[in-house]
């Protein structure tokens, strides 16, 4: 069994069409979510989120790899060091 990681995915929204598909993803993933939040910022018509998880490092990779994909979303993860458990 995978140990679980703390990670933080950045995740920019430059396509408002990607919005429901990413929020769907996100639904999969809502266990290992501890928070999130968004900003859109109107000036550049973008939605920045961060959404901070604690999950095993295969489940973060597939997260942060399923929402890049999708149109006009980038996305990246950021693990901490902290000792395991």
């Amino acid at each position: 069994m995978e140990e679980n990681r703390v990670a933080l995915l950045g995740v920019v929204v430059e396509d408002p069409n990607s919005v429901e598909e990413l929020n769907a993803l996100l639904h999969q993933y809502k266990d290992y979510i501890i928070g999130r939040m968004g900003i859109p910022y109107h000036q550049r018509g973008v939605n920045i989120i961060s959404i901070v998880l604690d999950a095993p490092g295969d489940a973060i990779s597939a997260l942060s790899g399923k929402a890049g994909m999708l149109s006009g979303v980038s996305c990246k993860a950021v693990y901490s060091k902290l000792p395991n458990e």
